[in-house]
């Protein structure tokens, strides 16, 4: 598997998915991409992520707006969504994106539905 383009940054709330070549019937079988069009859900390895969505800067504590604000390091909502889980998503909020040769899909956090997270080595 290769690695995330060097120049792609996920901006915000999104996830940046290397989709599934190939889709798994419940027998064992893989089919071809394509077949399984009718489903919608997709699935494919998260390879990164935004930052999550920004939240607003909490109120200063005195109301002068003539002093100089100490600047704040902007503060973000937390991603669920982790590099290298297996994401269940809905396909139509998916935006496919070719670069360099290969395909990317973009998706909104709030699109994935269910991640499968491998347990963490001890």
């Amino acid at each position: 598997m290769s690695e995330v383009p060097e120049h792609m940054i996920v901006i915000g709330d999104r996830v940046l998915i290397r989709p599934d070549d190939e889709t798994k019937t419940h027998s064992g079988l893989y089919l071809p991409q394509g077949t399984g069009e009718s489903a919608d859900v997709r699935s494919g390895r998260v390879i990164s992520r935004g930052p999550g969505v920004a939240l607003p800067s909490p109120e200063p504590d005195d109301h002068e707006p003539w002093k100089e604000s100490s600047r704040r390091d902007p503060r973000y909502l937390p991603m669920q969504v982790e590099v290298g889980d297996y994401a269940l998503f809905y396909k139509k909020a998916a935006i496919e994106v070719r670069y360099e040769g290969e395909t990317f899909l973009v998706v909104p956090q709030s699109a994935v539905l269910v991640v499968v997270r491998d347990p963490p080595v001890s």
